[in-house]
């Protein structure tokens, strides 16, 4: 069977601390979607380390890690991430495998990336310019360049085919930049690529599954942030929700078991995009300080707010979740008030909602305010200890969003986890 971690807001919801905290019981954990520009955060022996495209499991020896197939792959990034997983005396050549079908983020994608969002001007969306979007449109263009593929005499070819199609994109474009270090850093990555495991993943996954093997799923990004269920056109270029499993790993919907999705206790978006609860005051000062909000890939301050419970209750519908995993909570620690998005009041009306476009509408978020608990949660570890004024604001999000929190994560540790 199939578990699944995933994000169920604009992403940055700690999902690599949860990943990591879990992997123990799991023989596989695999990414099946997104690429470098989801940055999980983990502290491996008090070590901050952010991963961006090897799977939060790595640093477990006896886990398998596999990057699937729904996943855009940027050699150059992934071989940063062997040498500095290496560097804590992990050998990745031994449990991390790559699916043959995973496309590869070629140079020019991020050129491509990096001169579409600079002709937006003030409608840019907010692209982390990793070349995601260009990668994703050559695979359903069918023009994509495979993990599979570098093993094949045609490669080079095959590559040179795709570089000029991009090419005439590019002088479209007026893009002019060298990229020739690009090129050549590129061409050194997919050397070292070739030494790993590159396996035909659906099969290799599915194997593990007969085996009785227990897999983890583990998204990248948030629910939010999904090609059609998210706050379009500010979304990322895939299937970030449970359903993305099933086509980005190759394994059937009969064996997805739990699905955990993790929101903060807050609210936070990096890039641009609609935001209902998003305060611009010192309240969101606050609370970016306090929760140290900056972007883990591209270290852009992130936009805080509170709770967003429509948005909270949908992703929780449309992913199915069966448990909740609440993150950051001890931010929340010395705020004497507290409000939750209830509902968004849209021309005059009260909607519990999201809308097909949130940026055709003006949202008034509809709050219900809560006493803070001004206490210090980072050293609890007993469900029962929780001050009572943690435990009312997190009972009422349990039956406002119909998926019960089962997890409070109160601070960035491993072991700073409460069960509930």
């Amino acid at each position: 069977m199939v578990d699944v971690i995933l994000g169920l807001q604009w992403g940055d919801e700690g999902k690599g601390k949860i990943v990591d905290y879990f992997a123990p019981i799991y023989d596989v954990v695999a990414r099946f979607q997104g690429g470098p520009n989801a940055g999980h955060t983990l502290y491996v022996d008090g070590k901050k380390v952010v991963l961006h495209q090897i799977p939060s499991g790595i640093f477990h020896q006896h886990t398998t890690n596999i990057i699937g197939n729904g996943v855009v792959l940027d050699p150059v990034t992934l071989k940063r991430e062997c040498d500095i997983v290496a560097s804590f005396g992990i050998d990745v050549r031994k449990n991390l495998f790559i699916s043959e079908r995973t496309n590869i983020i070629v140079p020019t994608h991020r050129a491509l990336d990096k001169a579409s969002e600079l002709q937006k001007g003030e409608s840019k969306i907010g692209s982390t310019l990793k070349g995601i979007g260009p990668a994703y449109m050559d695979k359903t263009g069918r023009n994509a360049v495979r993990a599979g593929d570098l093993i094949d005499k045609h490669f080079t070819t095959q590559y040179i085919k795709l570089r000029l199609k991009h090419q005439k994109l590019l002088d479209n474009f007026h893009f002019i930049e060298d990229i020739s270090a690009w090129e050549e850093e590129f061409f050194e990555a997919i050397e070292f690529l070739k030494t790993l495991n590159i396996v035909n993943g659906e099969y290799f996954i599915n194997n593990k599954i007969s085996e009785g093997k227990k897999v983890l799923a583990e998204g990248a990004q948030g629910s939010m942030l999904d090609i059609d269920f998210g706050t379009f056109p500010f979304v990322t270029s895939s299937n970030t929700i449970s359903a993305g499993v099933c086509k980005g790993l190759g394994v059937s919907q009969k064996q997805i078991n739990e699905v955990l999705g993790v929101t903060k206790a807050y609210c936070t978006r990096v890039g641009g995009g609609p935001f209902p609860t998003e305060l611009e005051d010192s309240t969101g000062e606050e609370l970016r300080k306090i929760g140290s909000e900056f972007g883990a890939t591209t270290g852009r301050p992130r936009r805080c707010g509170w709770i967003d419970l429509v948005a909270l209750k949908y992703a929780c519908m449309i992913n199915g979740v069966t448990q909740v995993v609440m993150t950051k909570a001890d931010v929340l620690d010395s705020f004497k008030e507290l409000n939750v998005c209830t509902a968004y009041g849209i021309n005059g009306k009260e909607t519990a909602e999201v809308p097909f476009q949130m940026t055709r509408v003006n949202i008034d978020p509809v709050y219900k305010s809560f006493k803070g608990w001004n206490a210090d949660t980072t050293k609890i570890s007993d469900a029962a200890n929780l001050p009572a004024n943690m435990s009312t604001y997190i009972t009422f999000i349990n039956e406002f969003i119909g998926a019960p929190v089962k997890y409070v994560s109160n601070g960035p540790g491993r072991e700073q986890i409460v069960r509930l």
